[in-house]
């Protein structure tokens, strides 16, 4: 079925001027990989920049959907205009989003000043969206100051949301094994604030300590001169969050003068150019299979030809514009 034609200035338009339905209107464009996604993205490449995107990650329990629902209460009365992007669990019937972070944001679902959107993770590791880095510009060209992008949940993979963020805040809670959690993860590498959630809870002091070490002894200081807070909240009675959200504005402030935000977001726009070059070469040479057809493969599993000489055909049918045999 052929995509309905789709008059971008105007979408483009209404969305810069905070017209909810627009907003959602092109982020449902990037979702389906509408053929006019490049036109919009160039429409919108102009007007980029301004938001400053916060990741909220942690594992399933600690609390993310809640504290998220209370930064965006912070961040309303401050004035700000807030986006949430909720990458959801895919159902396994449909494919989409099962919703229920909005469900839990609903209380703002009628703020006019507040954008909530979930999106699915169709299966895609990391704990995001393959359709995230277009979404995010979305809705920092529609003109959010904030946008937070919680991610589905999902423990260790869920590391790639550092690649998207500006400030990567991560959320863990007392008694569920989250400080060694991050060690496994990496994910005091990708903490630019951490948030002790449920902090009313017996053991939250062993966990505020804890991290409070486990930081020290990265050693992170040696090469930025970032001192990762621990932030102690209850989400649930907005205990904490004003201390959270002052944690947030410092880190952009340092990420501004320091040259780290500029820096961030090269290495944000080089995977997002790199991950669209090889989506645009995968469906040119093998369609929604990938690069490699089936013969090539059924040739390397016979033993009639090996992997790297295999590679070497794809990487050849790239450069010539031929099929690999």
């Amino acid at each position: 079925m052929t995509p309905r034609t789709v008059d971008v200035p105007s979408l483009v338009a209404q969305a810069r001027e905070g017209r909810s339905r627009a907003v959602a209107r092109l982020i449902s464009l990037v979702e389906d990989g509408h053929p006019a996604l490049p036109e919009v993205m160039a429409a919108l490449a102009p007007h980029s920049g301004g938001a400053h995107v916060v990741g909220l990650t942690g594992s399933p329990g600690v609390g993310k959907s809640t504290t998220t629902a209370a930064l965006i209460t912070a961040l309303r009365g401050q004035g700000k205009r807030v986006a949430v992007l909720a990458v959801d669990p895919s159902s396994p019937f449909s494919g989409g989003a099962l919703l229920g972070d909005r469900i839990r944001m609903e209380q703002h679902a009628t703020d006019p000043g507040v954008f909530i959107r979930s999106v699915a993770s169709r299966g895609h590791l990391g704990g995001l969206s393959f359709a995230t880095p277009q979404a995010l510009r979305v809705l920092d060209a529609a003109g959010f100051d904030v946008v937070l992008l919680e991610t589905v949940g999902v423990g260790q993979s869920e590391v790639e949301v550092a690649a998207r963020a500006d400030t990567t805040v991560v959320i863990v809670a007392p008694g569920m094994g989250d400080g060694i959690q991050a060690a496994k993860a990496g994910i005091l590498e990708i903490g630019d604030v951490f948030v002790v959630n449920k902090a009313d809870r017996d053991g939250a002091d062993d966990t505020v300590r804890d991290l409070r070490h486990m930081i020290q002894l990265g050693n992170r200081e040696r090469t930025v001169d970032w001192r990762t807070p621990v932030v102690r909240t209850v989400a649930s009675r907005a205990d904490g969050i004003p201390e959270l959200v002052d944690s947030l504005a410092a880190h952009r402030k340092w990420l501004m003068e320091s040259g780290a935000l500029a820096e961030r977001r090269r290495r944000r726009a080089q995977a997002e150019i790199e991950a669209i070059a090889l989506a645009t070469l995968r469906r040119r040479l093998g369609g929604e299979g990938g690069l490699v057809s089936e013969d090539l493969a059924a040739a390397v599993a016979a033993g009639t030809t090996d992997v790297y000489a295999a590679a070497h055909q794809v990487v050849g049918a790239v450069t010539t514009g031929t099929e690999p045999h």
